[in-house]
């Protein structure tokens, strides 16, 4: 085999950086090179994107279809996998209907991938039982973003940060998930940007920010509403846009009308002045931008603090313009685009709503077959159903819910309740061990198709080596699986076929193809006909409800608070050197010798009340569960505030975390809950949850 260079896309964050991936003469990936002019990226990468070679490497891949025997795997052909799947898919569905069944897709997957898998679910399964990740980390934005604006999805672009005069960063850590826009961040704050962070930890971005606002976990409603009150009260607003492309005015600066920073100075802990210097720094820049995270989403209130961000925004003015904007980080590679994709209970392609009878006639008339009507369930939904004895079979790719769900040992038993679990996958997770069939997966390198970043960028992937064994791309193994249920819905000669029957369905790919795509490295949705290259900036001029809707929302305090007997708050967080659950990032030795596999951090405060040494032993438990990992003693935690990142299965922050949801998108509190810590003795070594488990 010929040593080959091939064009890509990193797989790791949603900032979606160019790379060119090398194969030596054996067929096996041998190096990573940033692309240099590309324009987002410029040249540089993350060390994780820097690991990409381990994230795909043939050690510990799943090469063969498996099945399931008593307790242990054995290898099966893919006719006899599909053909027992499609049997117990009919007999369940037959048996119990539609509702039963349903499909989790993966937001590291393709477009193309996740095309077919709400195809697969709504014109073969007849159910709009499909979600994915999001569920759990963006829904709210999707959701708070299009009541507001019309559209959930980043405004701006993200070199935009070199254009603005303020940058307002909440919730989120950009070095450590999105390193490269983080990076860029730095660099704008060191050419003369003022930057805001609001986050409940000294983050790094904090330690340099003009102003830190270190609020009390779940109280971002509260300080926004302080600063549009304080913004409205010195008129500070941009009254000339508000009148031109906004309405329910009049309602919000009622609602705003006694929230002063000082009504929510208990409420934050934040200095009322400190409140009234972010709003008039923010309010009267020329140009200031928001970017957040999942410190905004993953609360009971995250679509209402979505909403609150985004009526900021608008009362400034600040949206529709360079250097503006209301823009969240997405965290894995292609996030945007699986829910582009209508891989969303609620949701076809391009934000088409399900209970809507045009939509539904659309489709069914573009697929030819009859598609599912009644509402479907969330991830979170579909658990629940398992363990009521309602949901009976689940198909799933790309995600391993065991340990990123919340809630850890909720998810397990619904995921042994099932009649039938079909995992796909690269390597064994948590999620492939209680599978009843595991199909190999193909991985980035070894498929075409595109991803979407979170500036609404549609990039190309290349294949640069072949899959292993009898690995294949998800597409392709869901349209092997329609067919032995009897259906042709899902045949495509291609991963283009694909793309091109999506993008004739979805408003705002309708304007690109490959060809497209390769010439201008991606394409910005919406590009159409009225923006044949792509959109930099949404809502120039208009927005797509017409005018926005400023919407008043309430402080609403976190679901469990600390009390006496578990009096410490937990809340999660990343870090730079992994990634998600940690199947692709720990494959890296690089990476994996950075951080031990789980770590708890902890004010000096309360480890010295406690007993606990740097890097001591700790117990942590919860309401619903219970990990062992080492205490990392700092002050960018505050006292009372301890963290956990949520990567490593050997000490996953999931055993712990809430299952409050959001009321709108259903969305986990994975943010806050109350937790107890203990010191164990010094030379105890933490015990895997598993080992935790079997001891119990």
């Amino acid at each position: 085999m010929q040593s080959k260079v091939v064009k890509t896309v990193c797989p790791f964050c949603g900032v979606g950086c160019g790379m060119y991936l090398a194969r030596d003469s054996e067929g096996k990936v041998c190096s990573v090179t940033p692309q240099w002019d590309h324009p987002i990226s410029k040249g540089k990468l993350c060390d994780k994107g820097w690991s990409t070679v381990y994230a795909v490497s043939p050690e510990n891949r799943i090469t063969h279809p498996l099945k399931k025997e008593v307790d242990k795997f054995v290898p099966v052909s893919w006719d006899e996998a599909l053909s027992s799947i499609a049997s117990s898919l009919t007999e369940i569905i037959d048996e119990s209907g539609s509702g039963a069944v349903g499909v989790i897709s993966s937001a590291r997957a393709t477009n193309e991938d996740n095309y077919a898998a709400q195809k697969f679910a709504r014109s073969v399964l007849k159910t709009n039982n499909v979600d994915h990740c999001a569920r759990i980390c963006h829904s709210p934005t999707v959701a708070g973003l299009k009541q507001v604006l019309g559209s959930g999805a980043m405004t701006n672009s993200t070199d935009d940060v070199f254009k603005a005069d303020v940058i307002v960063v909440i919730g989120a850590d950009p070095t450590e998930n999105h390193s490269v826009l983080g990076g860029q961040v730095i660099e704008a704050k060191l050419a003369g940007a003022t930057l805001i962070v609001v986050d409940p930890r000294i983050t790094r971005l904090a330690k340099l920010a003009d102003i830190h606002l270190q609020l009390n976990p779940g109280t971002n409603i509260a300080l926004i509403n302080a600063m549009i009150h304080v913004i409205l009260g010195n008129q500070w607003h941009d009254q000339d846009f508000i009148e031109r492309r906004c309405e329910g005015f009049e309602t919000l600066v009622s609602h705003v009308d006694k929230v002063t920073p000082e009504s929510v100075e208990e409420i934050t802990g934040l200095e009322p002045l400190l409140i009234r210097q972010a709003a008039q720094y923010y309010s009267q820049a020329e140009r200031a931008m928001i970017l957040y995270g999942m410190g905004i989403t993953q609360f009971v209130t995250g679509t209402s603090s979505v909403m609150a961000l985004a009526d900021l925004a608008l009362v400034c003015g600040h949206i529709g313009k360079p250097g503006t904007g209301i823009n969240p980080l997405r965290g894995q590679n292609n996030v945007q685009g699986a829910c582009d994709m209508g891989c969303l209970p609620n949701v076809y392609p391009g934000y088409q709503l399900a209970d809507q009878q045009a939509t539904q006639v659309r489709f069914s008339h573009a697929w030819g077959t009859k598609v599912a009507e009644s509402t479907g369930l969330t991830s979170l939904g579909m658990t629940k159903a398992a363990l009521a004895g309602q949901f009976r079979a689940q198909i799933l790719f790309g995600e391993d819910p065991v340990v990123t769900d919340p809630d850890q040992n909720h998810v397990r038993e619904a995921y042994k309740s099932l009649d039938l679990l079909v995992v796909a996958e690269l390597t064994m997770t948590e999620t492939a061990k209680l599978a009843d069939y595991i199909l190999p997966a193909a991985s980035f390198a070894e498929k075409s198709g595109t991803f979407t970043n979170c500036e609404r960028r549609v990039q190309r992937i290349r294949p640069l080596i072949d899959p292993p064994g009898e690995a294949k791309g998800d597409w392709q193994w869901l349209s092997a699986l329609a067919e032995a249920m009897g259906s042709e819905c899902l045949k495509w000669p291609d991963s283009e076929a694909v793309f091109d029957e999506m993008a004739s369905l979805t408003p705002p790919y309708q304007g690109m193809d490959y060809h497209k795509l390769a010439l201008h490295d991606g394409l910005q949705w919406p590009c159409n006909d009225e923006a044949p290259q792509g959109t930099r900036i949404l809502h120039q001029s208009t927005f797509p409800i017409g005018r926005a809707r400023l919407t008043p929302v309430n402080y609403v305090p976190i679901d469990e608070s600390a009390d006496e007997f578990y009096p410490l708050l937990l809340t999660t967080n990343r870090l730079h050197f992994h990634y998600g659950c940690g199947s692709m990032s720990r494959k890296s030795p690089l990476l994996e010798r950075e951080t031990p596999p789980g770590i708890l951090f902890i004010h000096p405060v309360d480890a010295e009340a406690l007993s606990i040494e740097p890097y001591g032993p700790v117990g942590v438990r919860s309401r619903r569960g219970y990990v062992e990992t080492r205490a990392v003693i700092t002050k960018d935690v505050a006292p009372g505030l301890v963290s956990m990142p949520y990567h490593f299965k050997e000490a996953p922050s999931n055993q712990l975390t809430n299952t409050a949801q959001d009321p709108v998108t259903k969305m986990p509190e994975l943010k806050a809950c109350a937790v107890a810590v203990v010191a164990l003795p010094a030379d105890h070594i933490p015990s895997p949850v598993w080992q935790l488990k079997e001891d119990s």
